[in-house]
């Protein structure tokens, strides 16, 4: 089962110039199409008087919702090749927008192509590729005297408390890798006193 993803690290920024014209390239982590359409009226209004903003983007952990954006420029030319960059590199999770200032000079579809590709590579090659896990949350109760039993299992599999409220009756919610959730859910099971809540 796979339960992690490459995505980039941080927000970042790439550039690349071509007769005149400048592309102005800016990678994201996000993981909603809210946020995407957030980040890119923030480039819109930022930019707001370059002619294109052709991004592309995708958001799933097998990749499996994904657009790309030519924003006026001809079909295939910016959305595509910022989408293949994104792709090269396996990495999920990402938005890659392009601002384009044209200089004048047209640079025919396979300069805009490279041009596109290059910005967004740069943007990418900014940034910091890194590995993201896939968890899933359990909520467990307990009363104090078992916390022992409970710590052994979070340090053996090195679980992530998420939050907890210690008191009498203690609660906590421990990020779980989906590969050993099974497991997990077995051991706590096997604890005398200790609950699993929704």
């Amino acid at each position: 089962m796979k339960d992690t993803y490459l995505t980039v690290s941080k927000y970042s920024e790439g550039l690349y110039k071509e007769k005149g014209s400048k592309f102005l390239a800016f990678a994201y982590p996000t993981d909603n199409e809210d946020q995407v359409k957030n980040f890119l009226d923030e480039l819109k209004k930022k930019y707001y008087d370059a002619r294109h903003h052709c991004y592309a983007f995708i958001i799933g952990i097998d990749g499996e919702y994904y657009r790309s954006n030519d924003d006026g420029e001809p079909n295939h030319s910016a959305g595509d090749p910022i989408l293949g960059q994104i792709r090269s590199r396996e990495l999920t999770n990402t938005l890659v927008v392009v601002v384009r200032y044209f200089g004048g000079t047209k640079l025919g579809v396979s300069g805009l192509i490279n041009a596109y590709k290059t910005a967004a590579a740069d943007a990418i090659d900014n940034s910091q590729i890194v590995e993201k896990l896939i968890t899933k949350p359990i909520h467990i109760q307990f009363q104090y005297p078992e916390l022992n039993d409970v710590m052994r299992i979070i340090k053996e599999y090195d679980l992530e408390i998420s939050h907890q409220v210690m008191d009498l009756r203690c609660k906590m919610t421990l990020n779980v890798r989906l590969k050993i959730l099974d497991e997990v859910y077995e051991k706590i099971s096997l604890l005398h006193g200790v609950k699993q809540s929704d």
